[in-house]
């Protein structure tokens, strides 16, 4: 595999038949990037997980079941 940089900071890793496999980052200078890209991936994650509404989580942690 080798490395094509093509936005500095943001290098893609090639396999030897020419597709993207992997991006590294350089995190000093795209770190808020990252975070932000890193929470979208955790969230479309959880897209499936069960929710609670606002005024449950209010009457949880108030302590009025």
């Amino acid at each position: 595999m080798q490395g094509v940089n093509m936005v500095k900071g943001v290098e893609f890793v090639i396999d030897d038949s020419g597709e993207k496999k992997a991006v590294l980052i350089d995190l000093k200078r795209h770190g808020d990037v990252w975070e932000d890209f890193y929470d979208t991936l955790r969230a479309k994650e959880r897209e499936s997980e069960p929710r609670e509404s606002l005024q449950d989580v209010k009457e949880k942690v108030l302590g009025r079941h």
